[in-house]
């Protein structure tokens, strides 16, 4: 399945929760490895300038709510991580893909953002996101709204 700009965004429990607000909803491989922390500390950094645009971060990933806490209170994070262990959450947006790494195929989670309004549409996906400079794209479009 692909979620493009104009679906609407598959439903669960963190996201039904932030109905009403926008919410910029990033999906990442792994706790605490160099790409996800930077990630992370990056949307945390421009939190403010997303809560001022009435909007929320969740950031999602297959590991386990005692790794997320963990990571969380590591770098200081102030904002929803969910544990999708059973990987429902990213078969619903398309982002468990096939990858490879040093000519290895496996499957894992392709880094993607989603932008999502008030109203539930995915107003922007952004896949095999680059981390570098990508909180301040999301920012960019979110005020676009």
């Amino acid at each position: 399945m692909t979620i493009e700009a104009g679906s609407p965004a598959p439903e669960f429990p963190a996201l039904a929760a932030a109905r009403g607000k926008n919410v910029i909803l990033y999906f990442y491989p792994k706790d605490d490895t160099p790409g996800c922390t930077k990630e992370a500390c990056a949307f945390q950094d421009a939190l403010p300038d997303f809560s001022g645009a009435d909007a929320v971060v969740i950031g999602v990933s297959k590991d386990s709510e005692a790794s997320h806490d963990k990571f969380k209170k590591k770098y200081g994070l102030d904002f929803a991580l969910v544990s999708d262990g059973d990987g429902a959450i990213c078969d619903s947006y398309g982002v468990w893909v096939e990858k490879m790494n040093y000519g290895k195929k496996y499957m894992g989670i392709e880094r993607s953002t989603f932008l999502i309004d008030k109203e539930g549409v995915v107003r922007q996906a952004w896949r095999k996101v680059k981390v570098d400079g990508h909180a301040g794209k999301v920012l960019e479009a979110l005020k676009a709204l």
